[in-house]
């Protein structure tokens, strides 16, 4: 074999691995830049989908932000093929978290130029904000809100009765109201007392239905009241259960190929690269 054949898949891996230090890593120059360029890029394309959805806005610029919005499909593209190219393991990587952000955030674009209708889909493309996290190397919130999801599990038998007590509370508060002020102060029916009693003490106060007799005051003060400590009853559950759940889960594991990410120790792969993490 001509020794120049063989020198071809030597130069793929070293250029491989120059591409995966530069998109994957951030400890060289060229990786911060990168970083940089493409944090800017993700923000402007975001701003466009937003200023898109302005009419007048659309109506007067609508070609150039059309234009913009197809470079930088275009740039995202190009930085998708490189990091599955240059990734040791590209399908783990194309089934990773940001694998598939990466993948979403650019298919409605080309959605559009075949599919009739599909122009609705392009507000999807916000979702590139969420790759943000990756390049302020904010992955390792997104594996500890595993935690939280088990907090919240953990909790779902408690919140469920406390609920279904407000609940309670909403439907004999509403009737209570209804009886006491009637239609002719507002209060029309038992649903939209049940709504007054809602606003009232989740402490929002519309201001749209207000009681006008004196027991309807005293009784709205006593619903006010009560509203500051139901708030407090699942902020107090979901604490006690999320201390709990990071004490069990709060052990880490690093990514041996980019080393950078802290993931949950029950993490199988990488959320940057895709990387299987040891069991």
């Amino acid at each position: 074999m001509d020794p120049k054949l063989r020198e071809i898949p030597a130069r793929r891996a070293k250029w491989r691995k120059r591409v995966y230090i530069v998109i994957f890593g951030s400890g060289t120059t060229a990786g911060k830049l990168f970083d940089i360029g493409l944090l800017w890029s993700i923000v402007l394309s975001v701003i466009c989908v937003l200023l898109e959805s302005i009419p007048s806005v659309h109506a007067q610029y609508g070609e150039e932000l059309l234009r913009a919005e197809w470079v930088f499909t275009v740039l995202f593209s190009l930085e998708y093929v490189l990091r599955f190219v240059s990734s040791p393991r590209p399908i783990l990587y194309a089934k990773s978290f940001f694998g598939i952000i990466d993948l979403v955030s650019i298919i409605p674009s080309f959605l559009s130029l075949y599919i009739v209708g599909a122009q609705g889909l392009l507000v999807i493309r916000v979702i590139r904000l969420l790759r943000v996290f990756r390049i302020l190397k904010m992955v390792q919130y997104i594996g500890e809100s595993q935690i939280l999801l088990t907090a919240l599990s953990a909790s779902r038998h408690k919140i469920t009765v406390f609920i279904g007590t407000i609940l309670t509370l909403i439907v004999i508060f509403g009737s209570a109201m209804y009886l006491i002020e009637g239609p002719q102060n507002g209060f029309t029916s038992i649903p939209v007392s049940m709504y007054w009693a809602i606003v009232t003490m989740t402490t929002v106060g519309y201001g749209d239905i207000t009681p006008l007799t004196a027991v309807g005051k005293i009784l709205a003060s006593i619903i006010m009241l009560m509203g500051y400590g139901i708030l407090a009853v699942p902020t107090g559950i979901v604490s006690v259960e999320l201390g709990k759940a990071s004490q069990r889960a709060f052990a880490h594991a690093a990514c041996r190929r980019c080393g950078e990410a802290l993931l949950p120790v029950q993490s199988r792969y990488c959320f940057r690269c895709g990387e299987k993490l040891l069991e």
